[in-house]
């Protein structure tokens, strides 16, 4: 292989945050309004989520004796957890969204340890119930931004639904006729050219970019100390298992395209510095971070597999997250043309459900009762929540929560009917993560 000096250690670097820039700073965009933060707020939630996933990154990268997969892999905050935050948001406050972070994340250092063994209760069935459900329960989010956000004096307008259209169109467009690198940034494109459109409507302005700071610190629980609430936390240690089983398939996939034959214990020590990670999310209140299977299909397309390449990528997003009028510029995207990029990308949220449902043997109507009471009950108790007004606040905020009471009715299920099939060889299980994250990854 070719011996890449600094220039072109950097240069590709920056291609992989290209690749990864619009799934990272799209959370913010989307968490920040749907919880109340005002303009100058949603561009520090920016900035701390661009540095975070550079720490996160350069942990999981560097790692060290007992943490860090040492592949390089990117790492950002996973769309499963998106919907989760947002109702933990309005229901518990945003310092509950805090301490739910810090306290998955300590549960998956301490799960790591003991993945083989968590991964049968977490067969296909169950997991592409969880994922579907969630996305689900962000179409709304979508659509409500596609008309120019909830709440909005032009809300529906014919120039929101342009914008959003248009935006749409043009993800499709890419992905039909593009292929490589330039399908991964289509999005990113999208974006830029959705406000580049709206600034010639009159719709986008610069006067939050022209009023921020060049550069600022960081700081940790900059949005107020977290709050320890069960349900909160009980929903994103159920989104970071889901996202443990998905990490593990993307690096048994990365071992491959590096050619690294991964051992058990590297794959532990890869969650035990995702776990840590997620804590550092909590702390310097940003998101639960997980490893990017998009940069895991860029490896694969560039063929470029030296772990430099990625800890330069992690350095980039550090200095970017330390300068606010980076994060200012992303917080003029219009919201109709957020909206436009959302409904593709949380449309593969649900997408990648229905992948991870499609291995399960639906010739068993027990597994045909799994999927449809976990994602009947999931979605009922997201769009009528009023059906649980006279319980105990208690157990409200548990089962008002259309994700948690829907994944709790898929494990449940699972035990209830598969009982018997719960001790799947884990090796079997390993094999079938792999092939799906390595066709996901090159593909």
């Amino acid at each position: 292989m070719e011996k890449l000096n600094s220039w072109k250690i950097g240069t590709l670097g920056f291609q992989h945050v290209l690749a990864m820039y619009a799934g990272a700073v799209i959370v913010p965009l989307i968490v920040g309004p749907a919880i109340g933060m005002n303009a100058q707020q949603l561009a520090y939630l920016v900035s701390i989520d661009l540095f975070t996933c550079g720490i996160a990154t350069l942990l999981q990268v560097i790692g060290g004796k007992h943490f860090g997969i040492k592949l390089p892999v990117i790492l950002g905050c996973t769309f499963t957890a998106v919907g989760p935050m947002i109702a933990i948001g309005n229901l518990q406050g945003i310092t509950a969204i805090y301490g739910a972070i810090i306290a998955s994340g300590i549960i998956v250092m301490i799960l790591s340890q003991f993945m083989s063994k968590i991964l049968r209760f977490f067969p296909p069935v169950v997991t592409g119930s969880v994922v579907a459900i969630i996305g689900v329960s962000l179409i709304p989010v979508a659509m409500n931004n596609a008309a120019g956000g909830q709440g909005s004096p032009d809300f529906g307008s014919l120039q929101n639904l342009f914008l959003a259209v248009f935006t749409l169109a043009l993800i499709i467009f890419m992905n039909r006729f593009f292929t490589g690198y330039m399908r991964a940034i289509s999005v990113l494109f999208s974006l830029i050219l959705g406000t580049a459109v709206a600034y010639f409507m009159g719709m986008v302005s610069f006067e939050e970019v022209l009023n921020a700071s060049w550069f600022h610190l960081v700081q940790p629980f900059y949005f107020g100390f977290p709050t320890f609430n069960f349900s909160a936390i009980l929903t994103m240690t159920l989104v970071a298992i889901v996202s443990m089983i998905e990490s593990t398939g993307v690096f048994l996939a990365l071992g491959d395209v590096c050619e690294r034959d991964l051992k058990s214990n590297d794959i532990k020590k890869g969650l035990r510095a995702e776990g840590l990670a997620v804590i550092i999310g909590g702390i310097f209140n940003s998101f639960p971070y997980t490893s990017f299977s998009q940069n895991v299909g860029l490896v694969a397309l560039t063929k470029v597999k030296t772990r430099n390449v990625v800890i330069s990528a992690g350095v980039i997003l550090m200095i970017l997250g330390l300068l606010p009028k980076v994060a200012a510029l992303t917080t003029i995207i219009p919201m109709a043309v957020l909206g436009g990029a959302m409904i593709p990308m949380f449309g593969m949220v649900i997408s990648s459900g229905i992948r991870m449902l499609s291995v399960v043997d639906f010739s068993r109507n027990e597994n045909l009762l799994i999927v449809a009471c976990s994602i009947g009950i999931g979605l009922g108790a997201a769009v009528v929540p009023a059906v649980f007004a006279n319980l105990p606040t208690s157990l409200r905020l548990l089962v008002e929560n259309g994700i948690v009471i829907g994944s709790l009715t898929a494990i449940f299920l699972n035990l209830v009917f598969n009982f018997k099939e719960l001790s799947v060889n884990k090796d079997d299980r390993m094999e079938r993560l792999k092939g799906d994250h390595s066709a996901e990854a090159i593909g």
